[in-house]
């Protein structure tokens, strides 16, 4: 059973969730702080080159299965065009201003 992103306990985490499922990049990185920063299995990214390759040229697609650390942990089934669905471990932290200034994400 997953959590419908409406249903999360943190709103930028939320907003986050709803704006990759639906594919809005513009949404997606108005969420986003100016220099935010993220990383995929431990290595650093770039950010907007892998959210283009990962998520928005690849129908990328966030099935929330937990969430925990106050709605800022989540547990992912997460598929693609490139990759198929994997389980994922995703991370977020969030500024005071509700804006996420970095996300990890890796195999669970």
């Amino acid at each position: 059973m997953s959590i419908a992103p409406g249903k999360l306990s943190d709103p930028a985490v939320a907003a986050f969730v709803a704006a990759v499922n639906s594919h809005d990049r513009q949404a997606f990185f108005d969420l986003l702080t100016p220099d935010a920063t993220m990383s995929d299995d431990g290595s650093e990214r770039d950010l907007k080159e892998w959210t283009d390759r990962e998520i928005f040229d690849s129908n990328g697609h966030m099935d929330v299965q937990t969430e925990s650390d106050g709605g800022r942990a989540l547990v992912v089934g997460y598929r693609n065009d490139a990759w198929g669905e994997m389980r994922t471990l995703w991370r977020f932290t969030v500024t005071q201003g509700g804006k996420v200034s970095r996300f990890e994400t890796g195999q669970a």
